[in-house]
């Protein structure tokens, strides 16, 4: 691979850029702003918070953050405000991820406390409620210092339960498994459409019951996020694969798999999925359907290339390739070892 295929120097060219330069700025105050705030509501329970570091207000650990920010950006937002919205993401952020975390019974942290590492269904409420608690704090203190109305704050905080509720219910009918194979098509429509491309406008939600944008700028960008998100979950489903055939749960290969012309790939698949749930091996990988994998390879990256095409400006068009590419190696469908797309 040449420097000029590397997603590391093609990052470093978007963060060496004026206009991303001043979006990661913006960000890790926002950032801050989130911190401070979550500090002063765990302090007086008792519960320390340890700051975060360099790592944690780093572009690439923000990279979704950034192109929600860049998307303010490009619809006429002023700085001021995407200060305060960088840290309603961080809120939003907070809740998913805690929220992500009891349904998949996992940790990934948000806030990092002394609450014992043992209770992590507790650290994961705790990160949910601290997190809505900021989020109605800060837009509260912006409108007592008449950077946003007063009658914005309940607007705002409703608005931040919409898209969520809608991605949330749809995870909520996967919790007991599923029974239905459904066609690939009706997977993104009926599915993904929730889980994941509406979820990725969400972080608009707060800024339209507040700003008042053209919608003709911002058609263009939500779409872009829609596409994006929708990409990034199929990719999230060449890496679940095991996982989501153990729990019974949609998944977009596995309808490629069930639904395609392959009777090899279909066999394997039928397989696995008449095992005992505990009995679905971890081995379940994505390589093993070269077919499918192809497809979905090909459907993601389309799906990814249209999502930035509409979000990113003329100007930075030469960074899609490079997005995608960080994408993929982030996810894990080029990891060699775990779910390699051929």
């Amino acid at each position: 691979m040449s420097i000029d295929d590397d997603p590391s120097n093609g990052l470093q060219q978007m963060m060496q850029a004026q206009q991303f330069k001043t979006l990661l700025a913006e960000l890790q105050e926002g950032l801050q702003l989130y911190w401070k705030t979550a500090d002063r509501i765990l302090a007086p329970c008792g519960v320390s918070l340890k700051p975060p570091d360099a790592s944690v207000l780093s572009f690439k650990k923000n990279f979704f953050s950034m192109l929600f920010l860049y998307s303010y950006q490009r619809a006429g937002i002023r700085s001021p405000r995407r200060v305060l919205y960088a840290a309603t993401l961080q809120c939003l952020r907070g809740m998913v991820t805690g929220c992500d975390n009891l349904l998949d019974d996992e940790y990934k942290p948000t806030l990092e406390t002394d609450i014992p590492a043992t209770g992590r269904r507790f650290r994961s409420v705790v990160d949910i409620m601290v997190s809505d608690r900021v989020l109605f704090q800060i837009l509260l203190e912006a409108a007592h210092r008449g950077e946003i109305a007063l009658d914005r704050v309940p607007l705002a905080s409703t608005a931040s339960m919409k898209t969520m509720t809608r991605s949330g219910i749809e995870e909520a009918c996967e919790e007991g498994g599923v029974v239905q194979i459904l066609p690939p098509e009706e997977i993104l429509q009926t599915i993904h459409h929730y889980k994941t491309g509406i979820l990725f406008q969400c972080p608009w939600d707060i800024p339209k019951s507040i700003e008042t944008v053209d919608e003709v700028h911002l058609t263009p960008l939500l779409a872009g996020l829609y596409h994006i998100g929708m990409g990034c979950q199929m990719m999230d489903d060449m890496v679940d694969l095991a996982v989501d055939v153990r729990n019974r749960k949609h998944n977009y290969i596995v309808s490629l798999i069930h639904h395609g012309e392959d009777a090899d790939e279909r066999e394997k698949l039928a397989r696995a999925m008449s095992a005992d749930a505990r009995a679905v091996p971890n081995a379940l990988r994505i390589n093993l359907f070269p077919i499918a994998a192809r497809q979905a390879r090909e459907i993601s990256h389309r799906m990814l290339t249209e999502g930035f095409d509409l979000l990113f400006a003329r100007e930075h068009q030469i960074l899609v390739p490079f997005a995608i590419r960080f994408l993929e190696q982030r996810i894990g469908v080029d990891d060699p070892d775990g779910g390699m797309v051929p």
